[in-house]
């Protein structure tokens, strides 16, 4: 736990750990001496009022609160702001939380003891973690509701998951002899000022769209083998001269899935395939560019420092600002969720058409149609899913409200854009998860042997896991069953191997 730029490799390589580490001396030394820095200037009798220091907060920062009720008041901002609501945050979230506060807190621009940091610390590295409802913030001040649930176990109060089960924090630090933080000054606002509920969930929906990207190429050309589709719109050349990386990309995994195929030998009656066969590359390429861009302004949160106000110990300032406003992050998750739903969006429409009954395939993949109804339903649960995820694309950054009595007058819901795209992946998981295994009957449906070789590969790992459906039965084993086989694990499928 250093002061070094963390790219989100590291982030996630951390967060597999059991054990993140101490921290490092650096880290250590900027958080003492800002914290001295801050109270040598309350104790100079003759400075003013500092925001959330020694006043109240929000349109009660005109408040004065005398030096005698400083802790209480920074008690006060952590019991009175966990209002969080909602289904709880999934808990490699909150490991996520805790890792990026801690990261944030250690640059040394918040004026929190070093107790404090190292007992956050503690309570990731013993994988004790808090109960943190997932409703509540408004994307600016920070996700004041949210870090305030993370935090309450440091002054023992809220709740704590303990081998599954959820404790009182006040059960858990008695047991384990760890006395409550007695806050100082700021210190409550340091921690629930900051976008780490955003950021959590944006890195780690990264993580998962990386192998969504990964699925999509893959899923793509092995509906291409089943629906005897033409190779060219996937050449380099047509990609050349466009000069979309993204596209350039998708395409290229295309060729390396399809190469050495023997049905890619075959004559093909139609002259153009479909859009959702035909423009994959420039689909999929477009959502990997989004991708890419959601990478660099993530990875740059993750170094950031996002409470209020800074303190600026070399330059003798302590300034108030807004660098807790989760705009940045609101924007990109947001476009993030389009970005996702796109890939699904697409794998549904090839999902439709394989079950079309057209290139020799019977309709809805099923000997004896009529009396068996095949992948017919499966295919109106993706469309559902898909239908449902362009109700969640409406941006929610789009939108603001007025809180704390016109004080805060303008919000990036940036909470409430991470949240509806963790249920965007959670729908384009699954309706992937329906184009793979349609793709597989499909094939195993072909005359002949001729599917590429690394399709080949998938098909018989796929059919370990889920069997070919000669007549009907119960399915949805079988669509859980896929989406467990290709998300699952931590690997990407690659064309490469």
């Amino acid at each position: 736990m250093d002061l070094n730029w963390w790219t989100l490799e590291d982030v996630w390589r951390k967060l597999l750990s059991e054990h993140v580490g101490e921290l490092a001396d650096d880290a250590k030394e900027a958080i003492e001496k800002c914290y001295g820095f801050l109270q040598e200037t309350i104790a100079n009798a003759d400075e003013g009022a500092i925001y959330g220091v020694n006043t109240g907060f929000g349109d009660l920062a005109h408040t004065r609160v005398d030096n005698d009720s400083l802790q209480t008041l920074q008690r006060n901002i952590l019991v009175s702001h966990a209002c969080g609501v909602g289904e709880d945050v999934p808990q490699l979230i909150v490991r996520a939380m805790l890792l990026l506060k801690i990261k944030s807190l250690s640059k040394g621009h918040s004026g929190v003891q070093l107790v404090t940091v190292e007992r956050l610390l503690t309570h990731l590295n013993e994988g004790v973690l808090p109960v943190v409802p997932s409703q509540g913030s408004l994307g600016a001040s920070g996700d004041l509701a949210p870090l305030s649930h993370l935090v309450l176990p440091l002054i023992g109060e809220g709740e704590l998951v303990v081998d599954g089960a959820v404790v009182p924090a006040s059960t858990v630090l008695k047991a384990k002899g760890w006395d409550p933080i007695e806050l100082g000054a700021k210190e409550g606002l340091a921690l629930i000022n900051g976008t780490q509920l955003m950021l959590g969930y944006g890195i780690m929906a990264v993580q998962r769209m990386d192998k969504i990207a990964a699925w999509a190429d893959a899923l793509c050309a092995w509906s291409l083998e089943a629906w005897n589709g033409r190779p060219e719109p996937f050449d380099a050349s047509i990609h050349e001269v466009r000069n979309h990386k993204g596209a350039q990309e998708s395409a290229a995994n295309i060729r390396h899935w399809i190469k050495d195929s023997t049905w890619q030998e075959l004559p093909r009656e139609q002259v153009q395939d479909p859009y959702s066969f035909r423009c994959s590359p420039q689909v999929h390429g477009a959502s990997r560019h989004a991708l890419g861009i959601a990478r660099e302004v993530f990875e740059n949160e993750v170094n950031a420092v996002t409470d209020n106000p800074l303190i600026f110990p070399e330059s003798g300032r302590i300034l108030s600002g807004g660098n807790f406003h989760g705009q940045p992050l609101a924007l990109q998750l947001d476009q993030l969720a389009l970005a996702a739903h796109e890939w699904g969006s697409i794998s549904e429409r090839r999902t439709f058409k394989l079950l079309s009954g057209k290139h020799g395939l019977p309709p809805f993949l099923v000997s004896n149609p009529g009396l068996n109804s095949g992948y017919m339903i499966p295919q109106y649960t993706a469309a559902s899913l898909v239908s449902q995820n362009k109700q969640l694309c409406m941006p929610a950054s789009s939108d603001t409200i007025d809180s704390s009595n016109g004080q805060e007058d303008h919000v990036s819901m940036g909470a409430n854009a991470a949240l509806k795209l963790w249920r965007v992946l959670d729908n384009v998981e699954q309706v992937l998860a329906v184009e793979c295994l349609v793709a597989a009957q499909a094939c195993d449906l072909k005359e002949g042997d001729g599917l590429a070789p690394r399709l080949a590969k998938l098909q018989d790992s796929l059919r370990k896991e889920v069997p070919f459906v000669a007549e009907d039965c119960f399915m949805q084993p079988l669509m859980l069953g896929a989406r467990d086989w290709m998300f699952g694990g931590t690997a990407s499928p690659s064309p490469e191997n």
